[in-house]
This record gives structure tokens, C-alpha cells and sequence, in this order.
């Protein structure tokens, strides 16, 4: 009995061609595959070994012949592009092997893949985990090839496209660039290599944003980086960790822990081309709530946060009031004291009580009600009550209150959307507002905390007041 040694030559250059797929093919007595692969291992070939040629998608009649021949005795080496073992021949002969219930030794010689090469003339692009996804949909329905590019971009794996593009498959790669594109940013490094290592290469490097799908072809490998991976120098480079900015030996556990989040949060945001001061309070709202639909809802005003922090840092703006005690609790007591603020509910005043039993409203509109006419000028930030927030939407066309700043961050299912669309209209005001229902106290004080500390926004440098 014979033995089929299944063969990875590589991506067609000579060079790549591993030392033990050249001395499987000189001690083959027949060498089978497609015919144009034949001119990258001719010079490995020894006389009177007898070469098969078929042409192309015949697949299985050369695993058919090359079983034949071997269970006659003869090693018949099967030749594949790249790695046999990666869209090749060999899971194709294994699987023949038991249908046939063949005694024929089967022998696996991987080879450089294709992406492998590829990635060798980007640079350094699958420096971290990755996925390969064929598109071609020969054997494969479009239905699970799409499940996989969505489940590869969600991960936010490395990935290589293999079979981007053929006469009759022209629209695919652009569905696939669409899907990435709901989950990477469009500045995702992109590169692409035709013909890697043959005498026709090209090598080109690109963004996902633009990246144009009709300047590929089926000899075409694609690689989309991850959202760490960046291009230096024309080089697309996916770091390991190596060089992975070393922990403050100045912050303190809890704020190293918190660093390290908001860099986490950061690297994962689908849109990172926004103004620092609204990325600033949007980390804060997703660090708070590990919703990264904040992304989506979370509205801040034209550096809405930066002038209410220098109301903070010249003066101008010493008192916050908040409808309810908990988003007074949320506040960091360390910045509080830092700027020389103070953090105010007027729910435990005695004359809220009063003032709600006797005008028929709640107890957290009376507590605005009071506020107004104590600090007319403060930070107003809302977290709970949705009726407080229309009280001092009320109270400022009335002129009676006028506001450093509005946080609005209600939470519910009663008047919480029309309380967010009643603040808009004061364009004057400066204001964050997480939209929909969504919200909370603990919403309400993070974007208080994030005015606060504002000045630590450029170095990403959250917690100092921990």
C-alpha cells in the first residue's frame, strides 16, 4: 500500500516553499494537481516522476486519482496553494479516505498560507487574535458566511478574506464592508495584497472607509486590522501588549482600575471622531452604566462640558442641585472640595413637605421650587424625577431661574422623554442629556464628576479624586 502526502507549496514563490514539501516532491513517483500550480514546483520534480494535471474545480477527481495510484503502491503527493490544510486538499482527502475505507497513509506537509504572506508585506497586521472567512459561497450558504463576518467584526477578531471577488461574485465583499462597518470604525487599516509573492504582487494599504471593493480580484487576500491596529510608516501594525502603557506608579488601585476602563471603553467605541469634551462625558455615562448605547443616546451641546468646567475653575459656578439625594451622593466629595463646590438636595428640607401638601405638586418640585430661589444660577442636574426637570424648564420662562447648566438624566416610563425635549429649546444653557428613557442617578452624578474633572480629559486620566 501506498502513502498521499498532501502538500502546502506555498503562495507561489519558490522561497516559501517549506524544506520538507521539497523533499516530499523529490521522492514522489506521481505528483497530482492543478495544473498551474505545477510551474512553482517543476524544478523540485524528479525524473520519471509522472505528473497529473486537471484543470480547475476538479477537486475531487484529483483526490480520486491520487488514492487509485496510491493503493497501488506508488507516494503520490498532492499538491495545494498555501497551506493545504486552509480552503485546500487535505480536509477533502481525509474525508475520501473514510468514504473509501482506504488503508492508504495519509501525510499533512502545511504550508505559507496566503494571509500568511500577506501579512508578511504588510507589515505586522495579525500581531493579535484572528479569523480567515472565505466569501465564496460554492459550498457554503450566504446565510452562515454572513453570520460569521458579523460574529468576526463584533469580536473584533484580525480577519482575512479569502475568494473576495470572481466574475459572479461581485456584490459580497460589499456587504461585507458594510457589515464591518456597523461595528469598526471607518479608519480601520485595511490592506490588501494581489498575487502575494508572485511575479505580478501588489501591496496596498487603506482604511476601511476607503477601501473600494471593484480593486480586488479573486487572486486577492484582504486583511482588516482591529480596532488597536494602526498603519505606521505605510505598515499596518496589530500590537501584541508588548508595548502596553505601563500603570501610573502615582495612581492609586481603584484609579489604575478605572484608567485602564476608560482606555478599554475608548478603544471600543464605534465612532472615535468626537469632540473631547462630549468623549469625555460619554465615557463616564458607559464606565457608569457598561451600556455602550450611550453612544447613541447620550447628547451633549456644542462644548457644552468644557465651559461648564470653566464656570467651575474661574468662580463663576459654586453650587450644583440635584433632585434627588442619591445623585448628591454620587458626586465625588474629593472634587467638591478640590474647586471649592458644594452638592445640594433639597428633598430633607423641612419645607418641601410643606410646600408639596400645600400647592399640590411632589415633593421633588418643591424641592426645585426652593432651589431656585437659593441658587437661581446653579448646576442643575436630574437623575430621578421627571417632574422636577419640567418644574425648572417652567420656572425659566417664568425668569426665575437661570441656569449654569443642565444635566438631564430622568429615568422611566411617565413624561421622561417630554421632560428631555422640553430643555432643548434653551439654547443659552449649556446641557447633557442622556435621551429616551434611559437614565438614572447614578447617570446624573458620573456626568457631574466628568464636568468636575474635566482637565484630566486630555491625558485620559480619570479617578484622581477617588
Amino acid at each position: 500500500m501506498g502513502k498521499i502526502i498532501v502538500a502546502g507549496i506555498g503562495p507561489g514563490s519558490e522561497h516559501d516553499i517549506t524544506p520538507a514539501v521539497q523533499e516530499a516532491l523529490r521522492g514522489a513517483d506521481v505528483i497530482v494537481g492543478y495544473k498551474y500550480y505545477f510551474q512553482f514546483v517543476e524544478r523540485y520534480v524528479s525524473d520519471g516522476c509522472e505528473c497529473i494535471d486537471t484543470g480547475m474545480k476538479r477537486e475531487r477527481d484529483r483526490a480520486e486519482q491520487a488514492f487509485e495510484l496510491a493503493e497501488q503502491g506508488k507516494t503520490v503527493v498532492v499538491i495545494s496553494s498555501g497551506d493545504a490544510g486552509i480552503y485546500g486538499m487535505t480536509p477533502l482527502v481525509y474525508e475520501m479516505k473514510r468514504e473509501r475505507g482506504s488503508d492508504v497513509e495519509i501525510e499533512s506537509l502545511p504550508g505559507i498560507s496566503a494571509f500568511q504572506k500577506a501579512a508578511s508585506l504588510l507589515g505586522a497586521p495579525i500581531g493579535h487574535d484572528m479569523c480567515i472567512i472565505s466569501l465564496s459561497d460554492l459550498m457554503t450558504p450566504w446565510e452562515i458566511i454572513e453570520r460569521r463576518i458579523k460574529a468576526a467584526a463584533v469580536a473584533d477578531f484580525v480577519t482575512a478574506i479569502y475568494n473576495p471577488k470572481s466574475h459572479g461574485r461581485y456584490w459580497q465583499l460589499y456587504r461585507l464592508q458594510e457589515l464591518f462597518l456597523q461595528q469598526r470604525s471607518a479608519d480601520t487599516p485595511v490592506g490588501y495584497v494581489r498575487q502575494a509573492g508572485r511575479e505580478e504582487q501588489e501591496v496596498k494599504v487603506t482604511t476601511l472607509g476607503a477601501f473600494d471593493p471593484e480593486d480586488v480580484d479573486m487572486f486577492t487576500v484582504i486583511l482588516i486590522g482591529n480596532s488597536q491596529s494602526y498603519v505606521s510608516n505605510g505598515h499596518i501594525i496589530t500590537p501584541r501588549g508588548y508595548y502596553r502603557e505601563q500603570p501610573d506608579e502615582e495612581a492609586k488601585p481603584g484609579q489604575q482600575i478605572m484608567i485602564e476602563s476608560f482606555r478599554t471603553i475608548a478603544s471600543e467605541l464605534h465612532n472615535k471622531d468626537i469632540p473631547l469634551d462630549h468623549k469625555w462625558a460619554l465615557l463616564h455615562a458607559i464606565h457608569t452604566t457598561a451600556d455602550f448605547e450611550m453612544e447613541r443616546i447620550l447628547y451633549t451641546d456644542n462644548g457644552a462640558v468644557e465651559t461648564l468646567y470653566n464656570k467651575v475653575a474661574n468662580g463663576e459656578l459654586k453650587t450644583i442641585v440635584t433632585d434627588v439625594t442619591m445623585v448628591t451622593s454620587g458626586i465625588r466629595k474629593g472634587a467638591l472640595a478640590r474647586l471649592g463646590m458644594e452638592a445640594k438636595c433639597y428633598l430633607s428640607d423641612p419645607r418641601v413637605a410643606e410646600m408639596a401638601t400645600a400647592q399640590g405638586i411632589t415633593r421633588t418640585q418643591a424641592g426645585i421650587r426652593l432651589a431656585v430661589e437659593e441658587h437661581p444660577d446653579a448646576l442643575f442636574a436630574f437623575g430621578n424625577a421627571p417632574t422636577a426637570l419640567m418644574e425648572l424648564c417652567d420656572l425659566i420662562r417664568k425668569g426665575k431661574a437661570r441656569p449654569a447648566g443642565i444635566i438631564a438624566a430622568p429615568v422611566g416610563f411617565v413624561h421622561v422623554r417630554e421632560s428631555k425635549h422640553m430643555v432643548k429649546p434653551f439654547k443659552d444653557i449649556p446641557k447633557i442629556i442622556v435621551e429616551g428613557r434611559k437614565g438614572g442617578s447614578n447617570l446624573a452624578a458620573t456626568l457631574c464628576n466628568a464636568i468636575l474633572t474635566f482637565d484630566d480629559a486630555a491625558q485620559l486620566k480619570p479617578g484622581r479624586d477617588l
